[in-house]
C-alpha cells in the first residue's frame, strides 16, 4: 500500500529590511541662517530680561564714597526686590523691597540734583525719620549715628556739617556720601523717592587706577577702551585687593 507523503510547507518570507534610513533632508543655507538669528534674539532677549530685572554693572566715575567705593571700581549690583526696568525704555517699577539705614543704594538723581543721570549714597535717613548735622556728627531721631564708615571724618567747621534738622517725607528717603566734604547729596538738592531707587551693590569685580580718573564719566568710551586694554601691559594698575569685595 502506497504510504502518504506529505510536502513541508513553504517558509513565509520576513519582511525584507530597508535598505537604508529614510534621510532627512539638508537645511539649506537660508535655514541655517534662519536658526542662527533665532539663537542670537534669545540671547539678546535674555541679557535684557538679566540686566532689568536681576543684576547690572556699574562703574563708578566720582570720589563722593570714598573710601568706601574708590574711583574705578566696577560693581554688580543687585535689583531683585528693589526695582523692575522695562526693556528698550527708560521706565522703571519699584518693587516690595525698602533700603535700610546706612544701606548702600544706587537710585536715579532726582531732577533737582541732575538729568539723566545714576547716583550711588548711602542711607542715612528713612522715611518719617528726623536727621541733623552738627559739626560733622549725625544725629537721628535726636540719637548720635554711629559711622565708622567715614574715612577721613568730615571737615566739624565746614557749613555743611551744620545743617538741619531735616524732616523726611513717607515714601522718600535721606542720602550721603561717605566722603562728606566731597558729596553732592541730600544736604543740597533734598531727598531721594522711593521710586527712584534701582538697587543695591553686592560685591566690586574689577578695580581699575586709571592715569585720568575722566575716562569713568559718560561719553569717554573711546578711552575707556584703552584703560581696560593697557591692564595687559600694566597689570599692577589693577587694584587686585579690592576684587570680590562685598557690602
Amino acid at each position: 500500500m502506497p504510504q502518504a507523503q506529505t510536502k513541508k510547507a513553504p517558509r513565509a518570507k520576513a519582511p525584507e529590511k530597508q535598505s537604508a534610513k529614510t534621510q532627512k533632508p539638508e537645511p539649506t543655507r537660508r535655514d541655517r541662517i534662519r536658526r542662527e538669528l533665532l539663537s542670537w534674539f534669545w540671547v539678546i532677549l535674555a541679557f535684557f530680561i538679566i540686566e532689568s530685572m536681576v543684576i547690572q554693572a556699574r562703574v563708578i566715575p566720582s570720589a563722593s564714597m570714598e573710601h568706601t567705593i574708590l574711583i574705578g571700581d566696577h560693581l554688580i549690583v543687585t535689583l531683585l526686590g528693589y526695582d523692575i526696568g522695562i526693556p528698550f525704555t527708560e521706565d522703571h517699577i519699584a518693587l516690595w523691597r525698602n533700603p535700610k539705614r546706612q544701606q548702600i543704594i544706587v537710585f536715579e538723581a532726582p531732577p533737582q540734583a541732575a538729568h539723566d543721570e545714576d547716583f550711588i549714597k548711602r542711607v542715612i535717613g528713612l522715611p518719617g525719620d528726623t536727621v541733623d548735622i552738627k559739626r560733622g556728627v549725625v544725629y537721628v531721631n535726636g540719637e548720635k549715628l554711629h559711622e565708622p564708615y567715614l574715612n577721613p571724618r568730615p571737615d566739624p567747621n565746614a557749613p555743611m556739617e551744620n545743617v538741619g534738622p531735616f524732616h523726611v517725607p513717607p515714601h522718600e528717603y535721606f542720602v550721603m556720601g561717605d566722603n562728606r566734604d566731597d558729596s553732592d547729596d541730600s544736604r543740597y538738592w533734598g531727598y531721594v523717592p522711593r521710586q527712584n531707587i534701582i538697587g543695591t551693590p553686592l560685591f566690586i569685580y574689577m578695580s581699575i587706577r586709571a592715569p585720568n580718573d575722566d575716562v569713568w564719566e559718560p561719553g569717554h568710551m573711546g578711552a575707556r577702551l584703552g584703560t581696560y586694554l593697557s591692564i595687559l601691559i600694566h597689570p599692577s594698575e589693577m587694584r587686585w585687593n579690592r576684587l570680590f569685595r562685598t557690602f
